[in-house]
């Protein structure tokens, strides 16, 4: 599992916690997604890999059963660790999401992440205008707030406005939407990673602009103005994450 804004918080270099399981998962996953052991390729032994990560062979084990079950790899007898097909990576984990944050930009990637983004929060913010309680508004508010604070520190703006789009999807009412928080997540982190001194507040004021004008339509139940709102915020990261390519 990965923890939800770990993705934002490495952009200021501060590293995660990790576990010796954990860490064998990344190294292979991240190493799958960038290229360095290519699709159709066979990953080395168990001796070599124990060896190169440091783990006991019941680590290992139990990291490439991870990876398998997330469609990365699949161990055939006699041939070894085979790395799958794209086409059968589950790219709804959050996981498997961050470690495309590192691999080289693909604008028909970019164009799917964002489509798909578009779609989901299209609809979570028209069910929160419905569903929303007071306390889901309070939380938005709060990170609004949270994010007027950030004053041009990156993880600040990216986690508080994370937040807002977590809100939401849970004051949606619907459990299949939240996994839209990964997706929400590798796109901001996009947007961020893209930012420099010239850009970072105009696209702050802009996005906080937005996220403010979507609150107000979730907490006024108007489902029309929060979608035309989320339209305007989507597009915004949007536009951000493609100066990458």
């Amino acid at each position: 599992m990965i923890e939800a804004g770990s993705l934002i918080r490495s952009l200021s270099g501060r590293p995660a916690a990790r576990n010796f399981h954990t860490f064998v998962i990344n190294e292979i996953g991240h190493g799958i997604v960038t290229g360095q052991f290519p699709v159709g390729s066979v990953l080395a032994s168990d001796a070599v890999m124990m060896e190169t990560y440091g783990v006991s062979r019941t680590v290992l084990r139990e990291a490439l059963k991870t990876l398998e079950a997330k469609g990365m790899v699949e161990a055939r007898p006699k041939v070894g660790t085979r790395v799958t097909p794209s086409n059968r990576w589950s790219f709804f984990d959050p996981q498997v999401l961050s470690w495309h944050f590192y691999a080289k930009p693909d604008a028909r990637f970019f164009e799917s992440l964002f489509d798909v983004r578009s779609a989901l929060e299209a609809r979570a913010v028209r069910l929160a205008a419905e569903r929303r309680t007071a306390e889901h508004v309070r939380l938005m508010k709060y990170w609004l707030h949270q994010m007027e604070l950030a004053d041009g520190n990156l993880e600040a703006l990216g986690l508080s406005s994370l937040e807002i789009h977590r809100a939401v999807a849970e004051s949606a009412g619907n459990a299949l939407l939240r996994s839209v928080t990964g997706i929400v997540e590798l796109t901001l982190a996009l947007a961020l990673k893209s930012l420099d001194d010239t850009t970072r507040n105009d696209y702050a004021r802009a996005t906080l602009a937005a996220l403010t004008e979507l609150v107000a339509a979730i907490e006024k139940g108007a489902p029309d103005a929060a979608a035309a709102a989320i339209d305007t915020v989507v597009a915004l990261d949007n536009a951000r994450a493609t100066t990458l390519l």
